[in-house]
């Protein structure tokens, strides 16, 4: 017997059910396997089938609920988009946009994002030409709602992305008004890390018989992570800061507050560092500049807030630095896993003072690591390659 004949076959999207013109239009955009979610979730959706999908930022959920609603939906008339993707924060609306948008003009569908802190204006001018898939936060979307200029009553595909952090937010009452408005019975798509409290609600309420998917589990980012916790000095802690960025392609690094932010920000540029702040207080364009800024490589460093990073999309982030150490193991998971992303692996690194060692401590014993937390100063040369270097087996 050929023992070629039970390899497993590695799926491609025409495999697993994906139309020719999408086949083609992703492969112009240099995608051409589906990532483990798509495999699993496309033929699922495109038969119709509500879909659950538990998987992290980065494994290609976009495209896992993007690909079947741009196959499924027909072309709509002005005001009443065919489908519907609800997100939580502005960048993840204009990141799935970007990303669906080529894809549906193969298709002869256009696709639009709706956010705030952006021209309304506009966005009633696209909704007035006729937008067949429509991206928004909640909140801009019931305005425009509540203007007469958007109406869900021809909803075939509804799309709930990382429900989670919407539930995090505060938005599942908006969201819930939104379901109240969609007076069509559209399949239903839901992504999100967890399935409990309100979106346990959500999917108990709106879902018919999901098909449940998942991939990407937190313990997966844990092992694919290396790890680095170091106890410093508050006085060489923004330098310690500046020498790992100075040692990697691109750093993220989380701060508790929008003034720690600012604050870091300046610091690191007066060492040398080019970095650029993220966080809510900021207008819109400059969140997108130093996004855009951060993505072509013309800052090394982004600091970020906790809230400002939910949603982002943001590959090759090869360090994650915890300037202020996070609050509990969800926390320090969700921020990390921004250095683990679609099968990649990467460096988290936790800076410590020393009042903060019992607290790192007990995170790690949340996380199922046991990890040195060696003193370190910003003139040690492992601070240049961190991933390198093993603690456990060396002096700092």
């Amino acid at each position: 017997m050929d023992s070629d004949t039970d390899a497993p076959v590695e799926p491609t999207f025409a495999s697993i059910g994906v139309s020719e013109r999408l086949v083609t239009a992703l492969a112009a955009g240099g995608i051409e396997k589906p990532f483990a979610i798509q495999t699993l979730a496309v033929p699922d959706a495109l038969a119709g089938r509500h879909v659950l999908g538990k998987a992290k930022t980065g494994s290609g959920k976009t495209l896992a609920f993007g690909i079947p609603m741009l196959d499924r939906v027909a072309s709509a008339e002005p005001h009443h988009p065919t489908g519907l993707v609800l997100v939580p924060t502005r960048e993840l609306a204009s990141q799935v946009s970007e990303v669906l948008d080529p894809l549906g003009r193969s298709m002869d569908l256009l696709v639009d994002a709706f956010y705030g802190g952006t021209s309304m204006d506009r966005q009633i001018a696209s909704l007035r030409n006729g937008v067949d898939v429509v991206v928004g936060t909640p909140g801009r979307l019931i305005d425009l709602m509540e203007r007469g200029e958007l109406y869900l009553d021809a909803i075939q595909v509804l799309v709930l992305d990382e429900a989670d952090r919407m539930a995090d937010m505060g938005f599942l009452p908006q969201v819930q008004k939104i379901l109240y408005r969609i007076t069509a019975d559209p399949q239903i798509m839901l992504f999100s890390a967890t399935l409990d409290g309100g979106v346990g609600a959500i999917v108990r309420r709106y879902m018919k018989d999901p098909i449940s998917h998942e991939v990407g589990a937190n313990e997966l980012t844990v092992e694919q992570m290396e790890h680095r916790f170091l106890r410093v000095h508050a006085m060489d802690k923004v330098k310690v800061a500046a020498a790992i960025v100075k040692g990697s392609e691109r750093s993220l690094l989380f701060c508790r507050t929008k003034r720690m932010a600012d604050t870091l920000e300046l610091a690191l540029r007066r060492e040398g560092v080019m970095a650029a702040a993220l966080h809510g207080d900021l207008r819109q364009s400059g969140r997108e500049r130093a996004l855009a800024d951060f993505a072509v490589g013309k800052v090394k460093a982004l600091v970020a807030t906790d809230v400002a990073a939910r949603g982002l999309h943001i590959d090759a982030v090869d360090v994650v630095v915890h300037y202020d150490p996070a609050e509990d193991h969800k926390q320090y998971l969700h921020r990390s896993g921004r250095t683990a992303r679609a099968g990649e692996s990467g460096v988290a690194v936790t800076l410590a003072l020393y009042n903060e060692e019992n607290t790192v401590r007990m995170l790690q014993r949340r996380l199922g690591l046991d990890c040195p937390v060696p003193e370190i100063f910003s003139n040690n040369p492992v601070l240049a390659d961190l991933a390198s270097w093993d603690p456990a087996a060396s002096n700092a």
